[in-house]
């Protein structure tokens, strides 16, 4: 039996990206990106149940997991920043299934876990795109 293969997204997923934002927002109101600053990515916090969720799944018999996640493409740091975050908080195991990308559609694969179900190709995603949201997952579509 072959492993499905399973694509989790990072942003508001497993990381609290919405949070820091609307802080970041408060404290650099002169700033119209704040996520641009250096630190940004790399220090947002885990949400709650993602990392013991993704070492089951790397645990696991039946799934093959990854990250994929569309980069900030006007911010150089995201990309490092993304890619440290894994590290801290899911290993080098992680590391070396971590995807970066602007087009989720690209990749071939059995589910795809995201917080938003189109926008970065999400809705072009040839497998199972299934909905992140207040911590609980939702079929979007089959």
């Amino acid at each position: 039996m072959s492993k499905k293969i399973i694509y989790i997204d990072m942003d508001d997923t497993l990381c609290d990206y919405a949070s820091a934002h609307q802080l970041a927002l408060k404290l650099y109101p002169e700033i119209q990106f704040p996520q641009s600053k250096p630190g940004f990515f790399h220090d947002l916090l885990p949400i709650t149940g993602g990392i013991e969720a993704m070492r089951q799944l790397l645990a696991s018999q039946h799934y093959d997991p990854f990250i994929l996640t569309a980069p900030s493409v006007m911010n150089p740091l995201c990309y490092t920043e993304k890619r440290t975050w894994v590290e801290t908080h899911l290993g080098m195991d992680y590391v070396h299934r971590l995807i970066i990308s602007p087009r989720k559609d690209l990749l071939k694969g059995d589910f795809l876990i995201d917080d938003y179900n189109e926008g970065k190709g999400q809705e072009l995603f040839t497998g199972k795109v299934l909905r992140f949201c207040n911590g609980q997952v939702f079929l979007e579509r089959f």
